[in-house]
């Protein structure tokens, strides 16, 4: 949007400035940073005016908990108000991969939004009902894959192989779809610490950056035998901003957090990288950097097959990080071993560009 500003009232400095990806991409950083750090305290006296009692907590959880009573949730919607102004003012706007992860991030949001709004309206942490949600969320990461892919192709890529596996055609669009769902609910369940989920989505969105980069330079993919996604490189732009408005919100969310992140942040930044994998073709390498994330939710998932198998339960609490915090682990403590779990995982992923 500057670009075309600068293009109108005739100011060539600024115009061959903002051409750098780099530029803008720095530039979305410190806006998303600034926009959320000014707008945290008052957005955040506002839910809890509007909130009350604010996110419901489970009383089967653990016993510290508790005193998290009355928090307000729904401070995702810092973050997205953040980072949406922030792409809008520095992405390029005939640029559709910026705008397929624009659709999933407020699509994503919006259904995190009804189900944060359920759950506080009637004082329960329910929330929507998991078919609809899924189906909501499965409608929008297919309708932004189909916009990728027109542009992108179809072909799957794996990590330590060069070139393309296979091409899936429009099957493609469902393995899209399910990845952008998938990595979302992921986040969502991470999402049960002060801070637990805010941290390695950054690192994620720090890592896949450098991958947005590199797949959208034709010289350094052709070099490194990954996809090159012409116009991918755009988006840095909207991984920035994520990273400058996460940091924003880790300020307020800090232990003891002031506002919670909510349905409305985590799912909206899980489905975030998501597109962007699907965008860059990373999906498999996003396993790798999001690998706390895969952790979280195959430890619910395998936590529910095995009781409902067997009666039994293998860990004492689901989602992982519950577990440790019945193992007598600190809420502080869990959340930094996680954090360097997530940025040992993104470096491991990180690798995967050269050794093929």
């Amino acid at each position: 949007m500057l670009y075309i500003l600068a293009e109108q009232l005739g100011f060539p400095g600024l115009l061959n400035l903002i051409r750098y990806i780099s530029f803008r991409a720095g530039a979305a950083t410190a806006t998303a940073l600034m926009i959320g750090l000014l707008i945290g305290p008052a957005f955040i006296n506002w839910l809890r005016a509007k909130q009350g009692k604010g996110q419901p907590i489970r009383a089967d959880g653990p016993q510290s908990h508790l005193a998290k009573r009355g928090t307000p949730t729904m401070g995702g919607l810092m973050i997205l108000i953040s980072v949406g102004i922030s792409v809008l003012l520095w992405m390029d706007l005939a640029n559709p991969y910026v705008w397929a992860c624009l659709l999933v991030t407020a699509g994503f949001g919006l259904i995190g939004f009804l189900d944060d709004y359920d759950k506080v309206k009637k004082a329960h942490h329910a929330g929507l009902k998991g078919r609809t949600r899924l189906l909501l969320e499965f409608l929008i990461a297919g309708a932004a894959t189909w916009l990728m892919v027109r542009h992108s192709g179809t072909q799957l890529y794996l990590p330590f192989v060069q070139g393309a596996v296979i091409d899936l055609s429009w099957a493609y669009i469902a393995f899209g779809a399910f990845v952008i769902v998938a990595f979302g609910n992921a986040v969502n369940l991470t999402d049960g610490l002060d801070g637990l989920a805010t941290m390695p989505v950054i690192i994620a969105a720090v890592a896949f950056t450098l991958i947005a980069y590199l797949v959208g330079n034709a010289v350094y993919s052709q070099y490194l035998g990954i996809p090159n996604v012409k116009g991918a490189g755009d988006l840095t732009v909207l991984l920035l901003a994520i990273v400058g408005a996460g940091l924003a919100f880790l300020w307020f969310n800090a232990p003891p957090a002031a506002v919670f992140m909510g349905d409305t942040g985590s799912l909206a930044l899980g489905g975030a990288l998501g597109a962007v994998a699907v965008a860059t073709h990373h999906e498999f390498v996003l396993v790798i950097v999001g690998g706390l994330f895969v952790l979280e939710a195959v430890s619910v998932v395998v936590q529910v097959f095995w009781f409902k198998r067997y009666g039994k339960r293998i860990f004492r609490m689901a989602p992982i990080h519950h577990h440790f915090e019945h193992l007598g682990w600190s809420e502080p403590t869990v959340v930094i071993r996680f954090w360097i779990i997530s940025f040992i995982l993104a470096l491991a992923g990180l690798s995967t560009l050269k050794l093929r």
